[in-house]
């Protein structure tokens, strides 16, 4: 009941909204600001979100895409030693010390959702290749998240495949790239081959990935991990287009990528055998979607996509000895069949313009029976709808709505149970045509049971609730030190109050807050800037705790790119990464600064035109150091060099 009265509330505060904008006084659009830096800042947009794109997916030389997310301000590892160590945490929320991920925070390749489940000590399983995506979004908190999903009260990753002409642009024909980079810390090797086709309406691409690393080493030399990894991926992507006006478009989306691991921890956020001792461990995630994609050109009103996607990601392990725990041996498997029917309309009414998206979501998510954990299946109805709605002079107000129906069933344990959650908030958006903005947003969210919460009557038969609150201020402008100048700053604070929790030991209320600020500015002489800074608290408020303090909080961060470009040929970077010391938390970690420097060159002419040299240093002064939610040091300095070139 008390969820329908939130919902009720922000919808008819969205309506008062709309009504009184009916008076408000014409704004004069202006031109769009554009920042010549590595990273766009967001600033027409009221939600928290940051895009990672193509160019800086390769500038960061990146081995899984849980490394390029965490340079988004909140965004933050817990560890990122091994593939499978990897946890994202999200304003706090994601990854803990305990699980691999609280169902918090959303993982998306394409429109198939990812992400395991709550498996003891072991991270989320990000760990396909960079090389195989076009960008990755990141959503900071719940807004813009509910036409995706449910109970991503943390945020959301989405990871969009690359198709040909992300790779090799609009020309016709075969064409090829090959991708080879070395890392010094652990002798890395990678190989990246794509083959591209386009004509005729057609387009396919088909990628190899292979990277291989040794035993890395922190600042003083001491080993990070015991073993070294292999990492193979691979991914087949096509796209038909046809109609009259091609306005038909059918794609399929294919790949797979597995490790296997001999004789590590069974812990993989420690760096040895520790309590639990070692396991053979092989890892494999699959990803299969095909896609129906219906742009009307006689209406607006008709923009359809239908997407039927499988996820499997399966994890074998086998304990080294004899077992001291049954999590050793344990199996874990998860499979997910989702159909996802979306319709995105464009009209006018006499008081605004609207961007009205509505779909229905089926998903059957299946787990293994496991030696730790039951198995059983999740089977989820959703309906949701999103209207994005532009009054024209200035003001933008976006109601957001889903719900989401749940049928969990056990297979060992004697169980089936029902439960339902009607989500959802709204943001707005002010521009005073100045290029100053303000924005905020409100939203309540609910995060259904999950199938490792069969073992629990208590925690299978409720929700987490989550109750966030925005606001934020935005600037872009041009011209402001010296002419073809420009600057794009957004900050927001955000407070997130969380109840019923099911997934921190010993914690059932919690709030979390704190303010993030993103930055990029740039000078037509090619000089840029791009900065961000992150700060948040964290605070237990379960009645009767003996502490206000709540682990899992990252440190206050400031990260800072000072770069210079050369036309398309050149183009010199140093990023500063700093940490204050965190010492609210049961073990607090000391401050540090790191240092990263990049350089990128592509030659015009002659020939090596259209080779790309990419050449970095992490941790250039081989610093020891331990970030917050890292439960072993960050790796030493690291030396890359990565050569491409399309044939």
């Amino acid at each position: 009941m008390t969820a329908f009265k939130g919902m009720r509330a922000l919808l008819l505060c969205s309506a008062a909204i709309a009504a009184g904008s009916a008076t408000a006084q014409e704004v004069v659009d202006l031109a769009p600001i554009v920042v010549d830096s590595k990273r766009d800042v967001a600033t027409d947009s009221a939600n928290a979100t940051t895009t990672v794109d193509s160019t800086e997916i390769e500038d960061r030389q990146g081995g899984t895409i849980a490394e390029l997310v965490d340079s988004v301000p909140g965004v933050n590892l817990v560890n990122g030693g091994t593939p499978v160590g990897s946890g994202i945490s999200i304003r706090g929320l994601g990854a803990n010390g305990t699980y691999g991920s609280d169902q918090k925070v959303g993982i998306q390749v394409g429109n198939s959702s990812k992400g395991s489940e709550e498996i003891y000590r072991v991270g989320n399983q990000l760990f396909t290749d960079p090389a195989l995506y076009n960008s990755v979004q990141v959503f900071r908190g719940p807004g813009g998240t509910f036409q995706y999903g449910s109970g991503l009260i943390g945020g959301l990753v989405r990871a969009e495949p690359s198709f040909a002409p992300d790779v090799f642009g609009e020309e016709a024909g075969w064409k090829v790239r090959q991708l080879l980079q070395f890392s010094t810390n652990g002798d890395g090797i990678a190989s990246s081959s794509t083959l591209g086709y386009q004509a005729d309406g057609f387009e396919m691409l088909a990628n190899f990935t292979w990277r291989e690393e040794g035993i890395t080493v922190d600042g003083a030399g001491n080993d990070r991990t015991e073993n070294g990894i292999g990492l193979p991926s691979w991914m087949v992507t096509g796209r038909y287009s046809f109609g009259s006006a091609d306005e038909h478009r059918l794609s399929v989306i294919l790949q797979e990528t597995s490790t296997d691991e001999q004789d590590v921890p069974y812990d993989t956020f420690a760096t040895s055998a520790g309590i639990f001792g070692n396991v053979n461990r092989q890892t494999t995630d699959r990803t299969a979607e095909l896609r129906y994609e219906y742009d009307s050109p006689t209406t607006d009103m008709v923009n359809l996509m239908v997407s039927l996607s499988y996820s499997d990601q399966e994890i074998m392990q086998e304990a080294v000895g004899i077992p001291i725990s049954p999590v050793l041996d344990a199996d874990h498997r998860y499979e997910t069949t989702k159909l996802l029917l979306k319709n995105t309309a464009f009209f006018d009414t006499s008081w605004a313009a609207h961007e009205l998206t509505a779909g229905v979501e089926l998903s059957n998510r299946k787990r293994l029976d496991a030696a730790s954990a039951p198995g059983g299946t999740d089977k989820r109805l959703a309906v949701f709808l999103v209207d994005e709605m532009d009054f024209r002079n200035g003001l933008t107000v976006t109601p957001e709505l889903r719900w989401e129906s749940q049928k969990l069933t056990g297979s060992d344990v004697d169980f089936e149970g029902e439960m339902d959650a009607l989500v959802g908030g709204v943001s707005a958006r002010y521009a005073f045509g100045n290029g100053f903005s303000v924005f905020g947003g409100a939203y309540y969210n609910e995060s259904l049971p999950v199938l490792d919460d069969l073992a629990d009557a208590t925690f299978r038969a409720q929700s987490e609730k989550g109750r966030t609150f925005e606001l934020g201020l935005g600037y872009d402008g041009a011209n402001l030190l010296r002419s073809g100048d420009a600057l794009e700053v957004k900050a927001v604070a955000y407070r997130t109050h969380l109840s019923d929790i099911t997934t921190i030991f010993g914690v059932t209320d919690a709030r979390y807050e704190g303010v993030e600020i993103e930055a990029a500015y740039s000078m037509e002489s090619g000089f840029y800037v791009d900065a961000s800074a992150n700060i948040a608290y964290g605070y237990d408020e379960t009645p009767g705790a003996a502490s206000d303090i709540l682990g899992g909080i990252p440190a206050k961060e400031l990260r800072v790119t000072f770069g210079k470009r050369w036309g398309e040929e050149l183009d010199l970077s140093w990023e500063v990464v700093a940490a204050a010391r965190q010492d609210r938390d049961s073990q607090p970690t000391p401050g540090y600064a790191v240092h990263n420097l990049r350089a990128t060159y592509r030659p015009q002419q002659g020939a090596l035109e259209g080779m790309e040299v990419r050449f970095g240093i992490e941790n250039v002064g081989d610093r020891l150091y331990t970030p917050n939610l890292a439960t072993y040091a960050a790796p030493g300095r690291n030396v890359k060099l990565t050569l491409s070139k399309v044939f």
